[in-house]
């Protein structure tokens, strides 16, 4: 028992407890570490403070000498918490964030100071070319910049002032997941204010809110290195089903173990300081996994949250002896991980405008937001769907255990016969009667419907629950920022075009408010109704219905990324100044080269393991049986056959496997030098989609049946009942 896996099991063994301590109460830690308006109403001028909320309320610029004063409280108040050093802390096109830090300290003639002036916290200059920028710049052009966000406030995480920000090209185009996000919500909130002012004149302003879900996995952190795919690749290549995973359904919301319960305190306590209004908290329905959600936020700040939150796993589980594992399927046979977003829409009113109101008018209000919502995705169900995508995410799409790939909306039976009944609404104006008997019996009923809507589908990829929108179909580690984009920005093309429909109707037509909305509503749910599914997703009579639908259905990423570049998307993002041509074409580049990069990093990691691991571990295993064998023969002489039969049938097994297992890499070594020699990246993607990918199931067969033949005592990988099942 020498072998890297039982030195790892023995680890486990002798765990010291982790002692956690909660410092106060949630709420008087809550924030303290944040740049918040009660720290910048301490430590910035009335006129400073100002500057920042109009930046924040009404996107107004910040002078630069009001940046010297802002950066002047920043920095006093980041020195009393203890903090040396500041960064511009930013999300580049690499799925994480990134940093560089620089000390408060600087010489001077005297001795030296602590400087953080207004032009330090507004820009810098960090290496762009270093970064993905998908053929923005040139390798020799350096040049980006990352620029404040004073949407999103400063923190201090360890001893660094963190600043969120920007990152963008030298010639202006963004090279970040903010940016877009940034511009799709202002877009939003200019359509959403301007539709809710029909049903009340004061709303100034529309916040797009967002909910998300974390689910993840915690290995013990011994275990998780003696295993070099989850090392390397985020997930487990191979590897035999434990007799008991999760079929039993006994750890999903079951008792938290010991050893996970002191990694939440510790990491909610981290959460609280930073601001991240963690709230949720418990067992997912696979071993060993789990999930965490907060309080809904402004999406800009969820955003950053979800980034930060997940930095900060990590870090709190290594202090823990434990790995974190996002990815959205770690182990085959079980549940894998995703990042539901829960959507909706806020006025500055206090007004949830996807949430029914005690009123008729209130409830007309919600339908209009409601339906014009799913008209958007029905028009960009394939934006959406691209807006997910990943090598990762495509494990667990369609997997029964997560919506397909197909994106479909789900409503409820209720809300299915409220939209059923205002398609029958008249064409033209209505009569006084019809109006009344509309707004009493099928508008005026909607909160009491929904009281009762406690029914949920989890087999569809955007569902409607109760008061927002859940697109469950987000993978565990993507950066939040995409999806939002794109979601914001269709809802608020489609907002435009219903204010103009309306306007039209009550000039042209001179129909009173009332009878336009529920003119055009009663048209968007005639053209939306392909999008809405209230049945099974899993199963293959959906997929049917789907095709016949002409709903889109592109199982892997490389098909799903062909969308983010159609004439269709670039019309969208270039209409509503979210992203010019080249920077849409560019994030299609570095996405379906990111792609070809992880196939080809687990192809290269599956054949080590398979050739330097499971096959010399056979053959050692294969020669005891051969000694065996042998020895039989020895004693018994030409009766020896008979005696020695199952030994003799495990030998040619395991030589068959190996056989396989090698002819397998060798073939799968050669597709990929073809696919490496492709210089478009589209096709090269797909060749590592189609001609790579499948050898993967291949050789891991192989393998996993070695697993069951070879000795456990000799076998060199950490399987999956330790794995999952060591506490």
């Amino acid at each position: 028992m020498s072998t890297l896996r039982f030195h790892a099991i023995k680890e486990t063994f002798n765990r010291p407890v982790i002692d956690v301590q909660e410092p106060q109460r949630r709420s008087a830690i809550f924030g303290t570490n944040v740049f918040n308006n009660a720290a910048m109403r301490q430590f910035l001028t009335k006129d400073s403070f100002k500057s920042v909320q109009d930046a924040v309320v009404n996107g107004s610029k910040i002078d630069r000498a009001i940046a010297d004063h802002i950066s002047t409280g920043m920095k006093e108040w980041a020195i009393a918490k203890g903090a040396t050093h500041y960064t511009h802390w930013f999300q580049p096109l690499t799925g994480t964030t990134a940093e560089k830090h620089d000390a408060f300290f600087e010489t001077t003639e005297d001795g030296a100071i602590e400087k953080f002036g207004g032009g330090q916290l507004v820009q810098q200059e960090p290496d762009a070319s270093s970064f993905p920028n998908g053929g923005i710049r040139n390798t020799f052009e350096a040049r980006g910049y990352t620029a404040w966000d004073p949407t999103s406030p400063a923190f201090i995480y360890g001893t660094t002032l963190c600043i969120p920000t920007v990152f963008v090209s030298y010639t202006g185009e963004a090279l970040d997941n903010k940016t877009p996000l940034l511009r799709a919500l202002q877009t939003i909130d200019s359509a959403a204010t301007d539709v809710a002012k029909y049903f009340d004149k004061t709303v100034t302003k529309v916040n797009p809110t967002l909910g998300w879900e974390q689910e993840y996995f915690l290995i013990d952190k011994a275990l998780a290195k003696s295993r070099p795919d989850i090392n390397l690749t985020g997930r487990t290549l191979l590897g035999h089903s434990s007799a008991k995973g999760q079929q039993l359904d006994d750890h999903y919301f079951g008792s938290i173990p010991k050893r996970a319960l002191d990694y939440m305190r510790d990491l909610e306590t981290e959460c609280m300081y930073l601001g991240i209004p963690v709230k949720t908290r418990h067992n997912e329905v696979a071993p060993n996994q789990f999930e965490l959600a907060p309080i809904f936020e402004e999406t800009n700040l969820a955003v950053d949250h979800n980034s930060l939150l997940m930095d900060v796993m990590t870090k709190v589980a290594d202090r823990h002896n434990f790995k974190v594992l996002f990815h959205e399927k770690p182990f085959a046979g079980i549940n894998g991980s995703g990042k539901h977003n829960n959507w909706s829409l806020a006025t500055n009113t206090g007004v949830n405008l996807l949430s029914p109101g005690s009123t008729p008018m209130k409830n007309l209000q919600f339908l209009t937001f409601f339906i014009n919502t799913i008209k958007a995705v029905n028009e960009y169900e394939e934006l959406l769907r691209a807006a997910i995508a990943g090598a990762s995410n495509d494990h667990r799409l369609g997997a029964n255990e997560a919506p397909p790939a197909i994106i479909s909306v789900f409503i409820g039976t209720q809300l299915t016969n409220v939209l059923n009944a205002l398609e029958k609404v008249k064409d033209g104006k209505l009569s006084p009667e019809d109006k009344t008997d509309l707004k009493l019996n099928v508008v005026g009923k909607i909160p009491e419907i929904l009281l009762d809507n406690t029914d949920r589908n989890r087999t569809s990829p955007f569902a409607f629950t109760g008061n927002k929108f859940e697109f469950r179909a987000v993978g565990s580690t993507a950066n939040c920022a995409k999806p939002m984009t794109v979601l914001n920005a269709i809802v608020a093309k489609q907002l435009m075009e219903f204010k103009t429909q309306v306007d039209g109707l009550i000039k042209g037509k001179k129909m009173k408010k009332d009878d336009a909305i529920f003119n055009v509503l009663r048209e968007y749910i005639k053209d939306s109704k392909r999008i809405r599914f209230e049945g099974d997703g899993y199963g293959e009579a959906w997929e049917i219905e789907a095709g016949k639908r002409g709903l889109s259905n592109n199982k892997t990423t490389p098909l799903a990324l062909k969308e983010q570049v159609s004439k269709k998307t670039i019309a969208l993002y270039e209409g509503l100044g979210i992203m010019n041509k080249i920077e849409i074409e560019a994030r299609h580049e570095i996405e379906v080269e990111e792609y070809a990069m992880h196939i080809q990093i687990e192809a290269r990691v599956l054949g080590d393991i398979a050739r330097n691991h499971v096959i010399p571990t056979a053959i050692k295993y294969q020669n005891i049986l051969i000694e065996n064998v042998q020895g039989i023969k020895d004693i018994y002489g030409k009766d020896f056959k008979k005696l020695a039969k199952e030994q003799m049938n495990l030998i040619e097994a395991i030589s068959s496997h190996i056989e396989n297992i090698n002819g397998g890499i060798t073939d799968m070594i050669n597709a990929r030098k073809k696919a490496n020699k492709i210089e478009d990246s589209e096709k090269r993607a797909i060749a590592y989609c189609d001609k790579i990918r499948p050898y993967f199931e291949e050789i891991r067969y192989h393998c996993d049946k070695l697993e069951l033949l070879v000795d456990d005592e000799i076998w060199p990988l950490t399987k999956y009942r330790e794995l999952l099942f060591t506490r």
